[in-house]
């Protein structure tokens, strides 16, 4: 019943759980030094704190667009590019990116290793 695929698929799940948990922590922390120096257009209606958690996650989401994918210009990823000129991924110090790109990351990955798991447990594999 159990095969070698579905036993990486839960890894790679638990293993983006992990990176998640401990990337959002760091994000929790940092998410102040990190406005201060991505500077979402939003923030200059409201602070970050007085948005609803949505909103703040957003935000985060369209900085790890930016960071990820500079030159895209299609779909959420471009509307991120579009707000963000003014951020340029390579001279963003590390410090800020790791905590954005492992939150995101993550879950976008674990969400397809979690697709991947449920097929193939409903399959049989």
């Amino acid at each position: 019943m159990y095969s070698p695929a579905m036993a990486m698929a839960f890894s790679l799940f638990s293993l983006c759980f992990i990176t998640c948990t401990l990337s959002g922590i760091v994000l929790f922390f940092k998410r102040n030094q990190i406005n201060a120096k991505l500077k979402h257009p939003y923030l200059q209606h409201r602070p970050f704190n007085q948005y609803p958690l949505a909103i703040q996650a957003s935000i985060m989401l369209d900085y790890f667009f930016r960071l990820m994918f500079p030159g895209t210009r299609f779909w959420l990823i471009g509307n991120a590019n579009d707000l963000l000129p003014h951020v340029e991924p390579k001279k963003t110090p590390l410090a800020l990116k790791w905590p954005i790109v492992g939150f995101w990351g993550s879950c976008w990955l674990g969400l397809i290793a979690m697709i991947v798991l449920w097929i193939m447990l409903f399959i049989g594999a």
